[in-house]
């Protein structure tokens, strides 16, 4: 089972599982069903609201970072993509967490398990930290925002994963991590239960994630 530290955090409410696919994501379509669901308007078991895009923002403020402008949370993002009808298919990991995070309004990253080396934690980014996030070379200023750690520094958050853990052809193995603020914990259960419930019709098999205190 993955092991992953969780610094304490009086806002954070976070929700992981990992996900195994039977074969490289490049030889698997993702499926015309799962596809329809990055419509802004297509049915789903979630729903987003203004006071949890209120709050997610207070949650990523904490440390210090303005999660504003180009810096705000990825889910804002998905939205404003669907309603401009301009949220298009990437493959399966992307296209299902995209999918969950579009409806439920939480911000989630998918990273490749092994690109991410362990060990993992999540906990603030600390003043000048920074990464890239396209395959332009564009970087983020990580600066108090809440990331994921792993052995090389941080390598995904709520705003923009790293393009250095990021999905990619010969993807096997993902770990999924739904940034929820404390009191949406229910919100943050039944959108990962959801998203696993896609992975797995899709062929894939999903775990559990061990999420432990810091010694």
């Amino acid at each position: 089972m993955v092991e992953l530290v969780v610094d304490p955090h009086p806002q954070l409410a976070l929700v992981a599982f990992q996900a195994n696919l039977p074969r490289p994501l490049s030889a698997i379509e993702s499926p015309g069903w799962l596809r329809e669901g990055l419509e802004l308007e297509a049915d789903a078991p979630v729903e987003r609201s203004e006071e949890l895009r209120q709050v997610v923002r207070d949650l990523l403020r904490h440390g210090g970072y303005k999660p504003t402008g180009r810096g705000k949370p990825a889910s804002e993002y998905l939205v404003k993509a669907a309603t401009k009808g301009k949220l298009g298919t990437i493959n399966l990991l992307v296209d299902a967490c995209n999918v969950v995070s579009l409806h439920s309004g939480l911000p989630i990253s998918v990273v490749d398990l092994d690109r991410a080396a362990p060990p993992l934690r999540v906990g603030l980014a600390p003043k000048g930290a920074s990464y890239v996030f396209n395959r332009a070379g564009q970087e983020i200023d990580l600066g108090g925002l809440l990331c994921l750690f792993d052995r090389e520094g941080p390598c995904a958050n709520a705003v923009k994963d790293s393009q250095r853990t990021k999905t990619h052809d010969d993807t096997l193995r993902s770990l999924s991590l739904l940034w929820a603020p404390i009191g949406h914990e229910r919100q943050a259960e039944r959108a990962a239960g959801w998203y696993r419930e896609l992975l797995e019709r899709a062929g894939a098999t999903t775990g559990d994630v061990s999420m432990i205190a810091p010694n």
